[in-house]
């Protein structure tokens, strides 16, 4: 007979999302980030302080024509949608060892609302931690036009399903 820690558990194991729950092909459509135009150029002073990023001046000077968010701010405003997806979702996420081909494709500017869109291109058990698996996913940025701001693979860690 199981005693309420293991009801408990067993009720969690339902409601989390293991690897086992991830399948190729799995796509989701999540976030609302409204790009803001004093955060724009809070986050370019403190971690990449170029003209165009800083003020509209130099930057209409420049092929963005106007203030444009850093694709470095782009990427911070991603993570924080993906974290919040992530959390909704309850997903058993580990972290992660990095992303491959990360391409800024189109400017980003104060006013812009982003969202993500992902699919999950490969997913396999760790060969050796066999307690989670490997994950990765094709990210899209898009704009309230839905056009393509920014794309990248993610690589992501999730745990296994429990046994017991």
């Amino acid at each position: 007979m199981k005693g309420p820690a293991a009801h408990r558990r067993a009720a969690e194991q339902r409601t989390m999302e293991y690897f086992e729950d991830v399948a190729v092909g799995d796509t989701a459509r999540f976030g609302a980030c409204v790009v803001d135009r004093d955060e724009v150029i809070a986050f370019a002073r403190q971690y990449d302080p170029q003209p165009f990023h800083l003020s509209d001046d130099p930057a209409a000077k420049t092929p963005f024509k106007r203030l444009a968010a850093s694709g470095w701010h782009t990427c911070a405003m991603t993570m924080a949608m993906t974290v919040e997806h992530s959390r909704t979702r309850r997903q058993a996420l580990l972290g992660s060892p990095g992303i491959d081909e990360l391409r800024w494709l189109k400017p980003v500017y104060p006013g812009d609302k982003l969202r993500c869109e992902t699919k999950v291109i490969e997913a396999r058990r760790s060969r050796s931690r066999p307690a989670m698996g490997l994950i990765k996913t094709r990210v899209t940025v898009l704009n309230q036009d839905d056009v393509a701001v920014m794309t990248f693979i993610g690589n992501m860690m999730i745990q296994a399903r429990p046994s017991g």
